[in-house]
């Protein structure tokens, strides 16, 4: 086990050697999908990372491509893999979406591990395909895991309280290597919530969302067109 560190959002993650190779497999099979002229949405984290590079590497043999990115962290790495941007006000549809997520059932999703989720959900929303890459240990027969929630600051106590009366389990996400919570790139908080095991995704995201001061939360449901997962053999490509 390792751990690779996100200056980003200040947070380490756990990776290993094996689920590394797998996320490189399913970054590079989602990222042989775009087509020149695309408008492409860059994800954030380290599954989309590899899909970066290997758009990256196309444009050096040609491709014609621009991409709207969903964190300072994709907006740096496109730009080393010389990937022209253009901003999220700038465009009013994007052709394809590539992003990570932290775990997969069907085709409803737990985001925000880097706490990107809002941002990522508007690029995968605006998508004609949004594509999702995962190595095999993200995906589940039921999304089990804390749902990151963005929350403003000052609303962070009301919004823990209806959680709680909703059965979740709340904790602030703090900062490792500094003081207090971490901030998202919209100044915000986020609150990491247990639901346990998530029977009705739909349900659930309707009523995080019915919360005031929620910005968003990291239950995608059904927006998903296509997942790659990397494993041992290769990649397998579920499409809806």
């Amino acid at each position: 086990m390792r751990y690779t560190y996100d200056p980003t959002n200040d947070v380490f993650t756990k990776t290993t050697s094996g689920s590394e190779e797998e996320k490189r497999l399913a970054g590079e099979s989602a990222a042989l999908i775009v087509e020149d002229g695309n408008i492409v949405g860059l994800g954030t984290g380290s599954t989309a990372l590899y899909a970066i590079k290997a758009l990256g590497k196309s444009i050096d043999q040609g491709l014609d491509i621009k991409g709207v990115s969903t964190s300072f962290q994709s907006s740096q790495l496109a730009k080393e893999a010389g990937i022209p941007l253009l901003r999220l006000s700038e465009v009013d549809r994007i052709d394809i979406a590539i992003d990570g997520a932290d775990q997969v059932a069907d085709f409803n999703l737990v985001k925000g591990g880097g706490a990107a989720h809002t941002r990522e959900k508007i690029v995968a929303a605006a998508a004609d395909r949004f594509i999702v890459a995962v190595d095999s240990t993200k995906v589940s027969h039921v999304l089990n895991k804390p749902v990151p929630i963005e929350v403003l600051f000052s609303a962070r106590t009301v919004v823990t309280s209806r959680i709680e009366k909703m059965g979740g389990i709340p904790e602030l996400r703090y900062s490792i290597r500094k003081d207090g919570p971490v901030s998202t790139e919209n100044g915000n908080v986020i609150l990491d919530c247990d639901f346990g095991e998530i029977k009705s995704p739909p349900k659930l995201s309707k009523e995080i969302s019915d919360i005031p001061g929620v910005v968003d939360h990291g239950l995608f449901v059904d927006m998903a067109h296509e997942i790659h997962i990397g494993n041992k053999s290769g990649v397998e490509i579920k499409n809806r």
